[in-house]
């Protein structure tokens, strides 16, 4: 059930290829630029407090960091991106790092794009939708901070951001409005990545 996330815990970090764990179960990464709430998510999506490090200096991560929640089913959480004061090639490093985890693990089984309601879309969350488009995977964009908004405000950009997604990647990427400070949409994004990481009991309800 996706309420395993809540086992989550911290396994490796990896700079490189060579660090990177086997390639065998299911994978689901999260993306997002720095300060989008990407920690807060992931410790609301486990019910965790802090499993991911939620700093007041954003773009900390600076590794692909994954959390093992069964031996077959992981988390990974991607580097953030945007405010992070790092030399041009580490950057460079890291582009590369995530284009070649893109094009070549067969873990993966989805992307999680984390954007903040209020500034949705940059050109990184379109770069990374991209990416999972492209290798045939499914993507979700979490609207976080839905909280800082109205509800009238939360409609209106959901429904300006779906059209948006819709346009450019057809029914290959969903989206939800998110906040890990009320809780908001919380479960709609477990069921989600439970799916993905097949952690979800079948529709009839048996066990599989």
């Amino acid at each position: 059930m996706s309420q395993l996330l809540e086992r989550a815990r911290y396994l490796l970090s990896a700079h490189n290829a060579r660090q990177l764990p086997a390639d065998e179960g299911a994978e689901v990464a999260f993306a997002g630029r720095s300060n989008a709430g990407k920690s807060s998510a992931l410790n609301a999506l486990t019910r965790q407090n802090a499993l991911a490090r939620v700093s007041k200096t954003p773009g900390r991560t600076q590794q692909l960091v994954f959390f093992q929640v069964t031996p077959d089913a992981h988390l990974v959480d991607l580097p953030g991106y945007g405010y992070a004061k790092v030399p041009y090639e580490l950057q460079a490093h890291w582009q590369a790092f995530i284009d070649n985890y893109f094009r070549t693990r067969e873990a993966l089984k989805g992307l999680v794009v984390v954007m903040d309601i209020r500034h949705p879309l940059k050109d990184y969350d379109r770069q990374m939708l991209t990416y999972a488009v492209q290798r045939g995977l499914p993507a979700h964009a979490l609207l976080t901070k839905a909280d800082k908004l109205g509800r009238g405000q939360q409609a209106q950009t959901l429904q300006k951001v779906r059209k948006e997604l819709a346009d450019a990647f057809g029914d290959s990427v969903s989206v939800q409005t998110f906040s890990g400070e009320s809780k908001q949409g919380v479960d709609e994004a477990r069921a989600v990545i439970g799916g993905w990481l097949g952690l979800n009991p079948p529709a009839d309800g048996t066990r599989a």
